[in-house]
């Protein structure tokens, strides 16, 4: 396994378990300790983990904001798996929105054959997939382009939403939790995915099970706004018991 795929497995077992051993990595990536630690020390210096006697933790707090780069790179099978699930919800004719994020561009990425859509993203990446798509109308909500995430913020992007009233949108989150609802790192995203969430009929969380529990620093909205959670694994007892409360379906993606 090469440099980057080692660090990209360990970055997934860094956020799948929150404190990783220099020992466990190295017998399960089939490198010496001192790779490991090495790699860990990388890590550390790009700020996605940090190290301890022994070990790495985890990086992420409230305030941290994975890059969207990141994103892309750790529980890629999971994401996919919610994208085949979300794209089969989305029928011939409908207008859908896609909000900016990794599991969102996979879910874009599973619409791209599909004809008589249309589709309103405040992501620039996930617009560069459908541009020369002709089947498919692709609206473009305006506004400041955010470096980095690449997703559009601000009043024209808020006005955008406001006006428009979609099918089914496809929301990211940066974090869920039975208490604090959904929330998100960014106040700017954030406010861009309330917009958005004021005229859906429908509203799926698209969520891997490692925004599970996890509280981001700015909230989007409570739980209840959900029609559906589109996730990898059944959330954990005291989340499943909130989510059935606020009337929200749990699929699972197989």
């Amino acid at each position: 396994m090469d440099m980057v795929n080692r660090q990209r497995a360990i970055i997934s077992a860094v956020e799948a378990q929150g404190t990783v051993r220099v020992s466990e990595l190295a017998k399960q990536l089939q490198v010496t300790e001192m790779t490991i630690r090495r790699d860990l020390s990388e890590l550390e210096g790009k700020g996605l983990v940090k190290r301890i006697h022994g070990g790495g933790i985890s990086a992420r707090g409230r305030f941290y904001e994975p890059t969207l780069t990141l994103r892309n790179t750790v529980h890629i099978q999971e994401k996919q798996r919610i994208a085949r699930s979300a794209a089969d919800l989305v029928r011939d004719g409908d207008f859908i929105a896609l909000d900016v994020g990794s599991t969102t561009y996979e879910v874009a990425r599973c619409l791209t054959s599909r004809r008589n859509l249309t589709i309103i993203t405040p992501s620039l990446l996930i617009a560069t997939l459908f541009v020369n798509q002709p089947d498919i109308r692709l609206i473009l909500p305006g506004g400041i382009v955010r470096p980095g995430e690449t997703s559009m913020i601000g009043e024209l992007s808020h006005r955008a939403f406001e006006i428009f009233h979609v099918d089914s949108l496809f929301l990211g989150v940066g974090g869920i939790d039975a208490r604090a609802g959904l929330t998100e790192y960014n106040w700017d995203d954030a406010q861009v995915k309330q917009a958005m969430l004021k005229t859906a009929k429908q509203t799926i969380a698209v969520a891997d099970a490692s925004k599970f529990d996890h509280i981001a620093m700015v909230k989007i909205a409570p739980l209840d706004v959900l029609d559906i959670l589109l996730t990898d694994q059944p959330p954990p007892p005291s989340m499943a018991e909130a989510l059935e409360k606020a009337h929200v379906r749990v699929i699972v993606a197989e």
